[in-house]
């Protein structure tokens, strides 16, 4: 029985991924680290990025429109958060802290986990 919420492959998580022939100019495929798709209502996307590694322009550029694309149809939450796992340890996306969230267009900055803003949205009468 698959267990919810946990990688089924873990070794493909480890798997190179390899995108040059999908360059166009400089724009180059990305990856969203996680995706919740709440009952046919709302949208959280979630970006975490490990000790001071930093989000590329073109990666935020490209979650920032997509946020602001889906938040014309449904309340949408993108978080980009900050862990400190080791390489060789499962990262707890629950437990990751904050940098700063995009809502109805704007960002913002708060120090909670993952967890708690997504339960706040999620319970949100929107």
């Amino acid at each position: 029985m698959l267990e919810r919420g946990k990688a089924h492959t873990p070794a493909r998580s480890t798997q190179e991924r390899d995108f040059r022939g999908l360059t166009y100019g400089k724009i180059t495929p990305t990856d969203i680290d996680a995706l919740i798709e709440y009952h046919d209502e709302k949208y959280v996307l979630i970006e975490a990025k490990s000790g001071n590694a930093q989000i590329s322009f073109g990666q935020n550029l490209a979650f920032e429109r997509l946020c602001d694309d889906l938040q014309n149809t449904k309340p949408t939450l993108l978080i980009y958060a900050r862990h400190n796992i080791p390489t060789d340890k499962p990262i707890d996306f629950a437990i990751c802290i904050i940098d700063k969230y995009r809502y109805k267009k704007e960002w913002y900055y708060c120090h909670k986990n993952v967890k708690e803003l997504i339960d706040i949205f999620l319970k949100a009468a929107l």
